[in-house]
């Protein structure tokens, strides 16, 4: 998996192509999800969303291992013309912004699980956590979609 070649057809491994499909398909695994939140059903809401960040995390692990089997990032910029000073740039922001999303991510799941342990489902679904999610979902969309791009500037460029 992390030396086999991907099936995007590009210089990624398979394991980097799993990754990236994934994470390009997170904001409409995330968007389903928080459908049944806008439909009132709560529970299912709680549930994908906790699947969703579960599998999210495995992704990372998965991402995290195969990038430092693979040498790092200093390796694949050597088959990639893209500026690696605007490279560690891009990808420090990325970084920033994709470890805020999934700490506020968190933060919001088990928050709202202690909510609705004591006060019920009704509670948990408050004008905060609505303002929270949608920073949220933003931020990871944003992460997401920065994770393409530097797939595409290490494997494409």
């Amino acid at each position: 998996m992390f030396a086999e070649p991907g099936f995007f057809g590009t210089k990624a491994a398979l394991y980097m192509d799993i990754v990236t499909l994934f994470f390009a398909l997170l904001p409409l695994l995330l968007a389903f999800s928080i459908r049944f939140a806008v439909k009132g059903d709560y529970e299912r809401h709680f549930k994908s969303q906790v699947a969703v960040l579960a599998l999210t995390l495995v992704m990372v692990v998965v991402f995290e291992v195969g990038v430092r089997i693979s040498g790092g990032f200093t390796e694949f910029l050597k088959h990639s013309s893209i500026n690696k000073y605007f490279f560690f740039a891009f990808l420090i922001v990325h970084i920033l912004i994709a470890l805020a999303a999934v700490a506020g991510w968190i933060y919001l799941v088990i928050a709202s699980w202690i909510t609705y342990k004591r006060e019920g489902a009704q509670a948990v679904y408050f004008q905060k956590h609505r303002i929270i999610g949608k920073w949220i979902f933003a931020a990871l969309t944003l992460t997401s979609i920065m994770g393409c791009m530097i797939y595409l500037f290490l494997f494409v460029m």
